[in-house]
């Protein structure tokens, strides 16, 4: 019985110290989700928009859409900023703009309102006090492994 309860606290104190070492769960800060998730989504509705890929830009569209929702929801707040109120303020009235454009396979309602966007993103860091970030119409893919063109088999 003895040994029983010696296992036993044993085997307790080993499970809290792997608990103690076990680092916590890795929290990305707005530079990693605009990076990781943000930035690529831009691109790629950029690029789907140039290759007049509508069924892909309305996909990259709600993704971008979703995207910003989730840096909304992961961090609401930065440097004494509303997020939300951020991007209500920034992209959400350009971003309608692409849907309709989309919708409609308007090519120059979306090249304009796809550069509005890109403005959009830009007004926002220069309002966040980070002008250096700057962001553009895409000139070229950096998703080598991805066709932005329709293909039909």
């Amino acid at each position: 019985m003895k040994s029983t309860l010696v296992v036993l606290v044993l085997a307790v104190a080993a499970s809290s110290a792997a608990i103690a070492q076990t680092p916590p769960p890795y929290q990305p800060g707005m530079g990693d989700l605009m990076v990781m998730i943000v930035q690529p989504r831009h691109l790629k509705l950029g690029l789907a928009g140039q290759a007049r890929n509508w069924d892909y830009a309305d996909y990259a569209q709600h993704e971008l859409e979703e995207s910003l929702e989730a840096v909304e929801k992961h961090i609401p707040t930065w440097r004494n900023l509303d997020i939300a109120q951020l991007m209500a303020s920034t992209v959400k009235q350009p971003l309608e703009e692409i849907e309709k454009a989309v919708k409609a396979r308007n090519a120059a309602a979306f090249d304009a309102a796809y550069r509005q966007l890109t403005e959009a993103c830009n007004a926002c860091h220069r309002s966040t006090n980070l002008p250096a970030i700057v962001i553009k119409v895409p000139d070229g893919s950096a998703f080598p492994n991805q066709e932005f063109r329709v293909t039909r088999p």
